[in-house]
């Protein structure tokens, strides 16, 4: 295993983040060959450094995917489990490591996402034609994070540009008369990077849900047999210049509008803006210390209609500052020393009694090489205006067993303060609520030889304090426990012109509430998954192949609404025309499975979709 040198690692802190200062990695020209993580300890670290378990889809994994969308990237990784509400655009929750939805940290360029009445992400309207990498991180990091990152993180980098003036281009169309368009320009030379661009997808769409009608209703509690249309409209700025002294700014800019149609009784078509903006400045007053200071700014808007009268609004915005010193001591240590301030705003048309609330956090970080020892610890206290303080913490230990096999084990503690809507809403709020709680353990192993990579994880969770309707206050209480344990391996490697990866995961989530629940699995987690890529490359042409399979899963907390597992197939080809030309082809759910993964919410059947794509050489 390569050695660490800390000294080397604090050059290569280089990339925008704000909010979090996260450092990602430097412009093309300083990269090093191995892939570089920073979410997993808000350091720069090798794939082979970090003790977290993490996987990290690049912008050439997503191109050879063929994807349209974050949750088609995301779908089958290990630890993921989706529910998708019918198709493009729809409402996605994504669960990580058997934890709820709103229980994983979603960072966009190191700024925190999200709704803050609703704890989640709106991963459904996140442009994939504007995503330069996705980094997940599996496990709890609210040591380093703060609230929500009971599962983990998801971190999604924008495109960032540097090197030579280059033009993007891809133009796609396919199923339900679905049109994609992406035009970008990047660039900046060896110190600077800038990149700009626009994405607009389109698709008719299929009926997304076939509910039942009150009384006795579910689903979206109506019947309308007709197609849901979905439109995202994207553009984002990103740029940066590294100065002669070392010292780096940097600023983007994300913003995406959606319009989507879908069934519903109170409301059925809304339009919604995803927007992210952050700036950071990185420079060293003395050598070996360095100092990150970030700003940034989320919004995660909804105005709702019914047949196109308007019904509500919910606009959320989140501010946020950090600084964070990193300071290396000697050739194989760091210590991390950091300040995060996040301020939650609410504007909408439904009255709540709070508004605002602000959270500060401190924390720090040890991490050092001692041999064939890997050490990281980490503690935070984070103080809220709406739930007190918190502290959590985390310790991890990697062991060089032989060259190329590594022992690594973890234990953590995170929290998850409660939003908006399960303190204030209307009549269904409570203001008494206590902070979600967890405690986690992780055992693996993570092997190289050759081009194979591998790992296998086991690992055990206990949530205490989760938020779960009482039916018989008719108010959210912390009442509900849950134990998850889960076995997770991933293993991928290239030979000649074969690429093949495997992610497979065996997971219990338990439900340990008091009541008829008690031992009951969590719902809306298959219980078991797995996702095979494989890829061949032919001189011009590239052929390819994705199967993901699931096991059973339940929609509700009784498990007597069960969803039938299911397996699909999706076929892919590219053709490259010219050295900088491809034209891609791509058959999805080849063999028209029918499944579900949230009830009365169909998924697609065979699909199809082609796109023309420009995609000049090193860029």
């Amino acid at each position: 295993m390569k050695r660490r040198h800390w000294l080397a690692g604090l050059g290569m802190l280089a990339a925008g983040t704000p909010s979090y200062a996260a450092q990602e990695a430097p412009a093309k020209e300083y990269v090093a060959l191995a892939p570089v993580i920073v979410t997993a300890s808000r350091t720069a670290e090798t794939a082979e450094e970090t003790l977290a378990s993490v996987t990290v889809v690049t912008r050439d994994d997503i191109e050879r995917s063929q994807a349209l969308s974050v949750q088609e990237v995301l779908r089958g990784l290990a630890g993921i489990s989706i529910a998708n509400n019918g198709g493009l655009g729809k409402n996605t929750s994504v669960f990580l490591r058997g934890t709820e939805s709103d229980h994983v940290l979603v960072l966009i360029d190191g700024v925190k996402v999200g709704s803050a009445t609703t704890g989640q992400a709106a991963f459904q309207d996140l442009p994939v034609e504007q995503i330069e990498r996705i980094e997940v991180v599996r496990g709890p990091r609210s040591s380093l994070y703060g609230s929500e990152a009971i599962g983990g993180v998801i971190q999604i980098f924008t495109r960032r540009g540097g090197g030579p003036l280059t033009p993007f281009f891809s133009v796609g169309a396919g199923s339900h008369s679905t049109s994609s368009l992406f035009a970008g320009l990047s660039g900046g030379g060896e110190r600077s990077w800038f990149h700009v661009g626009l994405s607009n997808l389109d698709t008719q769409g299929f009926n997304a849900c076939t509910g039942k009608p009150s009384p006795g209703g579910a689903g979206c509690f109506t019947v309308e047999p007709d197609a849901d249309g979905y439109r995202n409209r994207a553009g984002n700025v990103r740029l940066g210049h590294r100065f002669d002294n070392g010292m780096e700014v940097d600023f983007h800019a994300l913003r995406a509008e959606g319009q989507n149609e879908f069934d519903g009784s109170f409301v059925n078509e809304s339009e919604s803006v995803q927007q992210v903006i952050g700036g950071r400045l990185k420079f060293s007053p003395v050598s070996p210390w360095q100092v990150s200071l970030s700003a940034g700014q989320s919004r995660d808007e909804s105005d709702n209609f019914l047949n196109g009268a308007f019904k509500s609004r919910f606009d959320t915005r989140r501010d946020v500052f950090s600084l964070q010193n990193d300071i290396a001591l000697g050739a194989s240590q760091i210590a991390t020393l950091g300040f995060d301030h996040q301020n939650d705003r609410v504007d909408s048309t439904t009255a709540y009694a709070v508004t605002s609330r602000r959270n500060e956090g401190l924390f720090a970080q040890y991490l050092a090489r001692l041999g064939a020892h890997d050490l990281q610890a980490s503690a935070r206290y984070d103080e809220n205006e709406q739930f007190g303080s918190q502290t959590t913490g985390s310790v991890a230990w990697g062991y060089e067993l032989i060259k190329g096999l590594r022992f690594t084990a973890s234990y953590g503690t995170a929290f998850k303060a409660p939003t908006f809507n399960e303190l204030y809403f209307p009549g269904f709020g409570n203001p008494n609520l206590r902070p979600e709680e967890s405690r986690s353990v992780d055992v693996g192993l993570d092997g190289k030889a050759a081009s194979w990579r591998w790992s296998v994880h086991v690992y055990q969770t206990q949530v205490d304090n989760l938020i779960a309707f009482d039916a018989a206050t008719f108010l959210p209480q912390n009442i509900d426990q849950a134990r998850i344990r889960g076995l997770e391996g991933i293993v991928s490697t290239r030979i000649g012109g074969w690429r093949f990866s495997a992610n497979a995961t065996l997971l219990d989530p338990e439900n340990r509430s008091r009541g008829p629940n008690n031992g009951k699995v969590l719902p809306r987690r298959a219980e078991q998954s797995l996702r095979l890529d494989l890829d061949r490359s032919i001189d011009r042409l590239t052929l390819g192949a994705t199967v993901v399979a699931e096991g059973r899963r339940f929609d509700d907390l009784a498990n007597t609404r069960r969803l039938g597992g299911y397996a699909t197939l999706d076929l892919r080809a590219e053709y490259r025309l010219h050295k900088e030309w491809a034209l891609q082809f791509k058959v999805g759910n080849v063999f028209d499975k029918d499944y579900q993964t949230a009830a009365f919410f169909p998924q697609d059947g065979t699909n199809m979709f082609l796109i023309l794509r420009y995609r000049p050489q090193g860029g």
